[in-house]
């Protein structure tokens, strides 16, 4: 099986992207990054844009947008570059506060330890 967009004729991906070959260098996009829609889409607008925003109509990881575009991430950051330029969705990383609920480090240490001595 190969990965989502290993197969893609370079030509559509350079039209995908208008040639660029990365994210505007101001850009804060990484794989965990949470996309958030701010409009619906419009007629006319790129089909990808318009799929992107969709999916983030909800807050969704960089890695999800790919993933469901079947595009390779960098490619994706492109698009999302383009959209947050133009205020048509916005970026956050995850707060801490989303991570509250897990478990302490040391108890994992714990019970990491105990598997490998069973």
């Amino acid at each position: 099986m190969s990965r989502p967009g290993r197969d893609d004729a370079p030509d559509r991906l350079y039209t995908l992207t208008g040639g660029r070959s990365r994210s505007a260098p101001a850009t804060p996009f990484d794989l965990v990054t949470l996309i958030v829609a701010e409009c619906d889409p419009v007629p006319g607008m790129q089909s990808e844009h318009a799929v992107i925003l969709r999916l983030a109509e909800r807050p969704t990881a960089v890695a999800e947008v790919a993933a469901e575009l079947e595009l390779p991430v960098s490619i994706t950051k492109i698009l999302l570059s383009d959209l947050l330029a133009e205020g048509r969705v916005s970026a956050r990383h995850p707060r801490k506060a989303d991570f509250a609920g897990l478990p302490d480090p040391d108890i994992l240490e714990q019970v990491l330890v105990g598997l490998r001595n069973l």
